[in-house]
């Protein structure tokens, strides 16, 4: 579990493809503090540490993660958002992250706002019922609140401090990032389904 507050932007260090493909992500993180199985959010995908090294950690990523998720399209350089697993008791400063994308997101604009960055999103429509105004999404790891919502698209405002300390300050249209829906509107979206009056048999 995570709470989509970025700690360190990463970079890519190597790959080595194959099923699953291993990635090495160069990290400021105390390598000391890494145990091996220890799940990291990269990017927003919750993935398992199997190698420390000296300023990095490798993990694996299965074919089902390459597919559904940015990072089969990642290369040597590549800025990776970083987040260790949530503790009892740390501070819960976005929202509930379970670390699962649920799609992919492309930026269709990027234009400043006073001293922020507005982006605007293009999503799956599938999972535009769980994305509200003033509501939490998930991108490439970072917990944001929605300002805006039509049709398919979605805005985000991005401070000064999140620009600097995350891969949006990179961030172009036509970027895709992955995105993750909040955790509560996916639980009361299943639960007013279910709750949904079932149709009577006219035959009954």
């Amino acid at each position: 579990m995570f709470t989509g507050i970025v700690t360190d932007l990463g970079r890519v260090r190597r790959i080595r493809k194959g099923a699953p493909a291993e990635l090495t992500i160069a990290t400021q993180f105390d390598m000391a503090r890494i145990a091996i199985g220890a799940s990291i959010a990269c990017s927003g995908a919750c993935l398992t540490v199997i190698a420390v090294e000296e300023g990095g950690f490798t993990v694996q990523a299965s074919a089902e993660t390459l597919a559904r998720t940015t990072i089969g399209a990642w290369a040597e350089g590549t800025p990776v958002n970083l987040e260790q697993s949530l503790r009892l008791g740390d501070e819960l400063g976005g929202h509930l992250v379970s670390g699962h994308v649920d799609g992919l997101a492309r930026i269709v604009e990027r234009r400043p706002e006073a001293e922020s960055v507005r982006f605007s999103f293009e999503a799956p429509e599938a999972l535009m019922r769980f994305i509200s105004p003033k509501g939490s999404v998930t991108l490439d790891g970072v917990s944001l609140t929605v300002n805006e919502v039509a049709g398919i698209r979605f805005g985000v405002n991005i401070i000064p401090h999140t620009l600097a300390c995350t891969n949006f300050d990179t961030a172009r249209p036509g970027t895709q990032m992955n995105l993750e829906i909040d955790m509560i509107a996916r639980y009361v979206a299943r639960l007013l389904s279910a709750a949904a009056p079932a149709r009577l048999d006219p035959t009954s």
